[in-house]
């Protein structure tokens, strides 16, 4: 019997056309990329290409490339025989040969040497692979690699194979973040909630205020799915377990002593080496100044609009509404 792919939940558009797209592609027998930012799901995308393809029985094999070593990748990888190496005293089968069959799912793959690049491409291209000391062998793998990078960028440096990223990329699923599906962020949060609850063997989960909702809904999530998961299950653990959530913990270090930051003075819209203001020029001199002080203040409160506000000493809505005069509403970090 077939198993069920991974559980992804979301109600936005953007959602429902990547899991159409993942649809589409997952039973090709081609290697793919999943793009996105930090806790998009990547490796859960991944899991359920693998899981709605003809190999869904077969080994679903992953690794993160980031957190090996080039020597340590390469063996974790392609393995090596008995006495390859100091230290090699038994034959290790890699991860490629462990997925023969089925998928292998490389993750931040962008911080893979040349030298492992090369050999990928072999394995992506040809299907063949060589341990470490040994002979070629021919194996069955699909890949479907992941990062966060812009890897035509890199490409186009020499930093990522260009030939690889060619065959990797036969299509490209690309992930939304969080604040391009902010219909989502309200059933994310209850289902962590719930979730969270359920652990802590509480009887009911209340519910979240009103104005807890709205700042669930204002923020950021630089940390997208990931980020919110964490605040959430944070904010219910501290929680009265007969109430409802009232506070939603963004920064677990906010109680915690710090280092006091060096102060920083706003900078001045017109220095005494600037050139005189031409005529018509000086509305938009102090519109971008304007402009440049919305930008960082809500740089420097995570993109939280309540905490902006307060920093620069306006209300909720004043800040809106010069957020919305300098198209800032919505902007990425």
């Amino acid at each position: 019997m077939q198993p069920n792919p991974p559980s992804l939940l979301g109600e936005s558009p953007a959602f429902h056309a990547v899991l159409a797209h993942v649809s589409r592609v997952a039973p090709l027998e081609r290697p793919l990329l999943v793009i996105g930012e930090r806790g998009t799901g990547k490796e859960l995308i991944a899991a359920r290409l693998h899981y709605l393809s003809r190999r869904w029985d077969r080994p679903f094999v992953k690794v993160n490339c980031a957190a090996l070593t080039e020597s340590l990748l390469d063996s974790e990888l392609f393995g090596h025989e008995a006495g390859a190496f100091t230290g090699a005293i038994r034959r290790q089968i890699g991860r490629v040969e462990q997925a023969d069959g089925g998928t292998l799912f490389l993750d931040e793959i962008a911080t893979a040497s040349a030298a492992v690049q090369e050999k990928l491409l072999r394995a992506v291209e040809y299907g063949e692979i060589e341990r470490v000391g040994g002979r070629t062998q021919i194996v069955d793998v699909r890949v479907i690699g992941a990062t966060n990078a812009d890897l035509p960028a890199l490409a186009e440096t020499g930093r990522f194979r260009a030939d690889l990223l060619d065959r990797l990329a036969f299509d490209v699923v690309t992930l939304p973040p969080l604040r391009a599906r902010r219909e989502d962020i309200p059933v994310l949060a209850e289902h962590f909630a719930l979730g969270m609850v359920r652990e802590l063997e509480r009887a009911l989960f209340p519910g979240f205020a009103p104005r807890v909702l709205e700042q669930l809904l204002d923020h950021g999530w630089p940390g997208n799915v990931r980020e919110l998961r964490n605040a959430v299950e944070r904010s219910v653990a501290a929680s009265d377990p007969e109430g409802l959530v009232e506070e939603i913990l963004l920064d677990p270090f906010a109680s915690a002593w710090r280092p006091a930051a060096p102060a920083v003075s706003a900078p001045s819209p017109v220095s005494e080496e600037a050139p005189p203001v031409a005529a018509g020029d000086f509305q938009e001199q102090v519109r971008r100044f304007e402009s440049g002080l919305l930008e960082t203040a809500l740089e420097r409160n995570r993109f939280n609009q309540r905490q902006t506000a307060e920093a620069l000493g306006l209300g909720y809505h004043q800040l809106r509404g010069l957020l919305k005069k300098h198209g800032l509403i919505g902007k990425p970090e």
